[in-house]
């Protein structure tokens, strides 16, 4: 069975800046919790910052790949640059992909890490933009397909072809 990369807060576990989770409940997540192909990781967490912590938000206009191409930083609400915290564990999220084979991941809209579509404006005004967070950008870029947390089934239909087209490339 395919593994799947999933937030760790969204699996309920108390990682999120706040302390807090951001429990997901979805007939998908849970199958595939009950099939044991579920992968956990809070970038941030894995990247060395501590929960709680204070928000971070991308700086102003930029998005993941800003941050890893270093046009752009990764700053808390006291204004220290976290940027090499979200670097290391966007690292570490795709080497724990990489280990597993995972080729889809489910992960939590608007974090400075996970977001998948949309991410805060970067000046902890609440405002949303269009963008992705470092980890999301960096598993993208290898290859991995992501998805928020309110993309489950879109989720499990791409894990359903991805496997499609592995079973044929197999049977050639």
């Amino acid at each position: 069975m395919p593994k799947i990369l999933v937030s760790a807060c969204l699996l309920g576990q108390p990682v999120r800046y706040d302390g807090g989770h951001q429990l997901a409940q979805h007939p998908v997540l849970a199958h595939w919790l009950a099939q044991g192909q579920v992968v956990a990781i809070c970038p941030e967490v894995a990247g060395g910052l501590p929960t709680p912590r204070p928000p971070a938000e991308i700086t102003t206009g930029g998005s993941g790949a800003s941050v890893l191409s270093g046009r752009a930083q990764v700053r808390d609400s006291a204004g220290d640059d976290v940027t090499d915290a979200f670097a290391r564990g966007a690292r570490l999220a795709l080497q724990l992909a990489q280990k597993h084979g995972i080729r889809v991941a489910v992960l939590k809209d608007f974090s400075p890490s996970c977001g998948s579509s949309h991410i805060y404006d970067g000046q902890f005004a609440g405002r949303k933009v269009a963008g992705d967070g470092v980890t999301s950008a960096l598993l993208r870029d290898a290859g991995i397909v992501v998805f928020g947390e309110h993309q489950w089934d879109a989720a499990a239909q791409a894990l359903q072809a991805l496997q499609a087209v592995a079973c044929a490339a197999g049977k050639d």
